[in-house]
């Protein structure tokens, strides 16, 4: 993660010079929108979006139901040497989870139909996960990278308008380059995703002692979610949730999680 929040870094820097060199604006005040402002608004928009699409409202730690979810991240949060996150319960519509915010002032969203088809130490695998997304600070790298797409984009687009201002097709052009420089970071911003899947899968393996309940439950999610439909539609949301059904070629390029597959077998290598 240091490595790639390096790269998003550079690419940060080189489009606030390019804004800086094309319309003259001072180049401190470019880079604290674009590294400052800029993620911190899709921070905290997200964050509120996410909750909102997936319709969570805050879990009970008084209500039977739910106790033994908190008794869990209680245990782990200490384990991991971390804040607990806020818990809340959603209906997704398939059996799922996600992890929003930081390490600090974090939250787990958990659906109702994930703890209706898990055991106890499965459950405890999933919570683990989206704590290890929250300790690893990469829901927040996700956010820097999704910037840095929007101001390339931006950027490619000027330049092209700047370069071809005579051409009265320009504009399409430039609008084209935007377009594909986007898709070309957001390929690289998918796969950081997938990469902190593993990693996420991982760390949990570690807090919890062994991969098999995790590798358990992901099997039994992705039986779950045959033939039903999700309820978020949102794909921000269904980036941060520890299940993604994509199948075809391009989707995996694209996609935001690894194969469930290598995935299970990671676990449980």
């Amino acid at each position: 993660m240091a490595v790639v929040g390096s790269i998003l870094f550079g690419l940060y820097l080189a489009a606030a010079w390019f804004f800086h060199q094309l319309f003259g604006v001072d180049l401190l005040l470019v880079v604290l929108l674009s590294i400052v402002l800029l993620p911190a608004g899709q921070y905290k928009i997200g964050k509120w979006l996410a909750i909102r699409s997936a319709g969570a409202e805050d879990m009970p730690d008084d209500h039977p139901q739910f106790q033994k979810v908190h008794r869990m991240t209680e245990s782990l949060c200490r384990d991991m040497d971390m804040k607990k996150p806020r818990l809340m319960v959603a209906e997704m519509g398939v059996p799922n989870a996600f992890a929003t915010g930081r390490k600090g002032a974090g939250i787990v969203v958990v659906s109702t139909e994930l703890m209706q088809v898990l055991e106890d130490d499965e459950l405890e695998g999933v919570i683990a996960h989206e704590l290890a997304h929250l300790k690893n600070r990469d829901t927040v790298m996700m956010t820097l990278g999704q910037s840095i797409a929007t101001i390339v984009g931006y950027a490619v687009f000027f330049f092209v308008q700047v370069l071809g201002e005579d051409n009265p097709g320009s504009f399409v052009v430039a609008w084209i380059a935007s377009i594909l420089a986007n898709l070309l970071v957001m390929i690289f911003v998918m796969a950081i995703s997938r990469y902190r899947e593993y990693v996420a899968d991982d760390t949990a393996r570690r807090y919890i002692g062994t991969g098999d309940p995790l590798a358990r439950a992901l099997e039994k999610i992705s039986r779950s979610a045959e033939g039903r439909e999700s309820r978020i539609d949102d794909s921000g949301v269904n980036a941060l949730c520890i299940f993604n059904a994509d199948r075809s070629y391009l989707q995996q390029v694209f996609s935001t999680h690894p194969p469930t597959e290598k995935r299970v077998a990671n676990l449980r290598r």
